[in-house]
């Protein structure tokens, strides 16, 4: 579980706000806005469930595993909310876009339910709790109630102003290029929780950009449910992801540039020589293969066969040389044999992914793949699959990871390694880390005034999953004077755990 704190304020008007965050980029950017939002109402954030007036769970659906935890977090509030009834407790996001009514049977304590495409209106809903009008339900339509116009008007992209208190990092910022999903695998329910894919203006996302710069923003992440589908008509042309990237390429202030998830299909030749010919693009891609089986992927609708996911790697390292690629896969997938399983293994071996994020199949309620196949790959099947898949990309992570070794490399330091935060602090050089342009993961000793610069490393060891190196500038770049902070941001303010579910 992905959780957002922030401290409070000291100017406001005393309604404090509790936020955790389950999922992808774009839930961990929901929250975001939403606390932006409502910090502009006047609330302050706590640390402590217990101690908020408004209790906030953005949720993800995509596993099971996600919604249980959710419901646990719900089932522990019981209690407290009967003793506190004033206390809001909403839930937002995808598990109430999908489960709606659900939740409030499952829990009937909780006062708000907010699909993605209404987020907006948190403030209104939270009022209206507040002034005894029962239970909230914001929702959007679904995809078969009207028209696809009208279903696209109600799940309206979620961008207000942005609020760098807001970011855990001041130079690093999700920006929201897409919303929705029209490619309908059938394991998936995002086409029904985030509605159909729609492509927000490239003005909109190049001020969006510049004002991030104007923050101090370094970096900027580009989210998309597939965002390689990217396409705005402008009316005299049609815009795709390769034109946004050159867009926004000359942002002064902006040094790096990456973009997620990309749909193998709709890998462009353009878009790849996008990447190779912008500087501040990043030279990697993830691309999710989710099987190494034809017929597999013929049951998850994934439009494409592993002979054209092959081409499409080949294509990629022919016109982006370095490129840095990584995947997922589902294991167990219905219907799942030991051999079909068996060639996603050979995909793994032979793709030389960076890394791969790999998934048991859970069955999601409201799928075409829950109507039509039986879930009859038995658990302790997944769980062995699935660590056999991770064990033999391992091996392919550290091959990849020992190749860096001899290099230097620029690094972006995000802050203090896992290490050095469990670490006691003290005078001289902590272990840092940070990402290469090609999202390697790199680990070195350095000034902490080093966070947030660009600097040049020296790789010395590899494991698989973690680069290890040296400043390779010399020591004293890590005495200059830091940068001031922007103004208004603590460092200490915002909180991450960094798991993905």
């Amino acid at each position: 579980m992905r959780s957002v704190f922030l401290s409070p304020a000291a100017n406001d008007m005393g309604k404090k706000l509790y936020i955790e965050t389950v999922g992808c980029q774009m839930n961990v950017l929901d929250s975001e806005l939403v606390v932006g939002s409502l910090r502009r109402q006047g609330f302050e954030l706590t640390y402590d469930a217990n101690d908020a007036d408004v209790i906030l769970f953005n949720t993800c659906s995509v596993r099971e595993h996600a919604e249980e935890k959710i419901y646990s977090a719900l089932g522990r509030l019981r209690g407290h909310k009967r003793r506190h009834p004033e206390k809001v407790i909403g839930v937002l996001g995808c598990m109430a876009q999908k489960d709606q009514k659900k939740i409030l049977h499952r829990a009937p304590h909780v006062d708000i339910v907010c699909g993605t495409g209404q987020l907006g209106r948190l403030p209104e809903l939270i009022d209206q709790v507040r002034q005894g009008s029962g239970p909230q339900l914001a929702l959007s339509l679904a995809r078969n109630e009207a028209s696809r116009l009208e279903v696209e008007h109600s799940f309206e992209s979620y961008d207000p102003m942005r609020d760098p208190t807001m970011r855990p990092s001041p130079f690093q910022a999700y920006v929201r290029v897409q919303i929705g999903c029209d490619k309908f695998c059938t394991y998936c329910v995002v086409p029904s929780t985030r509605g159909p894919e729609q492509s927000r203006p490239p003005q909109h996302i190049a001020a969006e950009v510049r004002q991030l710069a104007a923050e101090g923003c370094k970096e900027v992440t580009l989210l998309g449910q597939t965002v390689n589908s990217y396409e705005y008509d402008l009316g005299d042309r049609r815009e795709r992801l390769s034109d946004l990237l050159a867009r926004i390429h000359d942002t002064a202030g902006i040094e790096r540039i990456k973009f997620v998830t990309n749909f193998p299909r709709d890998m462009g030749n353009d878009l790849l020589d996008a990447v190779r010919e912008l500087p501040k693009v990043c030279k990697y891609l993830h691309v999710p293969a989710q099987s190494g089986d034809n017929d597999v992927l013929k049951r998850m609708k994934r439009l494409y066969t592993v002979e054209y996911y092959r081409e499409m790697l080949q294509r990629c390292r022919e016109r982006v040389p370095e490129v840095a690629i990584s995947s997922d896969f589902i294991v167990g997938f219905c219907g799942e044999t030991e051999e079909q399983f068996q060639r996603s293994c050979d995909l793994v071996r032979e793709a030389s992914f960076k890394n791969s994020f790999i998934f048991k199949y859970s069955t999601r309620p409201g799928t075409r793949a829950d109507d039509l196949y039986p879930d009859d790959v038995p658990e302790e099947v997944k769980k062995r699959r699935n660590n056999d898949l991770l064990a033999i990309q391992g091996g392919v992570s550290r091959a990849d990871h020992r190749r860096q070794v001899g290099r230097t490399v620029a690094v972006l330091v995000e802050g203090l390694s896992k290490a050095a935060l469990k670490a006691s602090g003290g005078p001289g050089p902590r272990q840092l880390t940070g990402r290469t342009m090609t999202d390697h993961i790199v680990v070195f000793e350095g000034n902490e005034r080093l966070v947030g610069r660009t600097v040049a490393v020296h790789i010395r060891e590899a494991s698989a999953f973690t680069l290890f190196g040296e400043v390779a500038t010399g020591e004293n770049l890590g005495d200059e004077e830091a940068p001031a902070e922007e103004e208004g941001y603590n460092r200490d303010r915002v909180r991450f755990a960094l798991p993905i579910i």
